[in-house]
């Protein structure tokens, strides 16, 4: 999904077009206990795993891909050793939600973030769109993130020293999309989920805010859609690509960081197409 030279298709013509370098981690979250799920992919999760690590935290991985999370634990623990640990968790089912974060409390001693990544889309117009599709897409990306945030609430809230919750929105909550009508109601629920959730907890010291990418790069894409789907959801964007998986996890390590300590109830656009 890049040329040659580094740059996304429709990119050259466009400001900003070239892909960026990671930054290098600054310890942001040193001493932090994150919790993520749907890590073990080749998106935003995994990233999300990858960045936090290399901001000095401890993580817990899951994904209910259990050979495929067995794979990238071995794989992260040959560079950051013990500060990781993976449980597979299905997110609809509610007792493996409370295994998933009974586990990672148990393992390091408690939690300090949770960060909700497990979502599914698809497209079909809602004309022939079944009721089994609709409550596919609905359990997992919106009662799953809803089952991993009252979780992850409850033990942050035992344990009386604060924390967060980021979950993954889109910016399909706040847009009109052909064929995204269960994927776009799920994640609109998120928003309205992560600003409720934060009045409810704000008492504790905890925040709950959440990130809305528009167009997140990775190579699972380029097998579901088509180079010309690619490239003209590409050319929406200001930069002419897609985001780095990467840029969308420095947004979550932001939230999941002491620097957005006053900042809860909030969706952050990770891309120009605001609502």
């Amino acid at each position: 999904m890049t040329s040659a030279d580094g740059a996304r298709p429709g990119a050259a013509s466009r400001p900003g077009g070239r892909l960026p370098v990671p930054p290098p981690g600054r310890d942001l979250l040193a001493g932090k206990v994150v919790v993520i799920t749907a890590a073990a992919g080749a998106g935003i999760g995994s990233a999300a795993a990858r960045r936090c690590l290399e901001e000095g935290a401890q993580v817990a991985i899951s994904d209910q891909h259990e050979r495929r999370l067995a794979a990238f634990r071995e794989e992260l623990a040959g560079s950051y050793g013990d500060r990781v640990w993976a449980q597979p968790c299905d997110v609809t089912d509610d007792g493996a939600v409370q295994a998933l974060i009974n586990g990672a409390a148990g393992h390091f001693g408690r939690i300090d973030v949770m960060i909700n990544n497990a979502g599914l889309g698809g497209t079909q117009s809602i004309l022939e769109m079944s009721d089994a599709e609709w409550l596919r897409v609905l359990d997992i990306t919106l009662n799953g993130t809803f089952r991993c945030t009252r979780a992850a609430l409850r033990q942050l809230v035992a344990q009386g020293h604060g924390g967060a919750v980021i979950n993954n929105a889109s910016v399909l909550g706040w847009r009109a999309q052909e064929g995204q009508a269960h994927y776009a109601a799920a994640k609109a629920g998120v928003m309205a989920l992560t600003r409720c959730a934060a009045m409810d907890v704000a008492s504790h010291g905890i925040r709950v805010n959440a990130v809305a990418p528009s167009f997140a790069a990775h190579p699972f894409l380029a097998k579901v859609m088509s180079q010309d789907v690619l490239d003209e959801l590409a050319s929406r964007e200001a930069f002419g690509r897609g985001a780095e998986p990467w840029e969308v996890a420095a947004v979550m390590v932001f939230l999941a960081s002491d620097y957005a300590s006053y900042l809860t109830g909030e969706v952050i656009s990770v891309s120009s197409q605001h609502p």
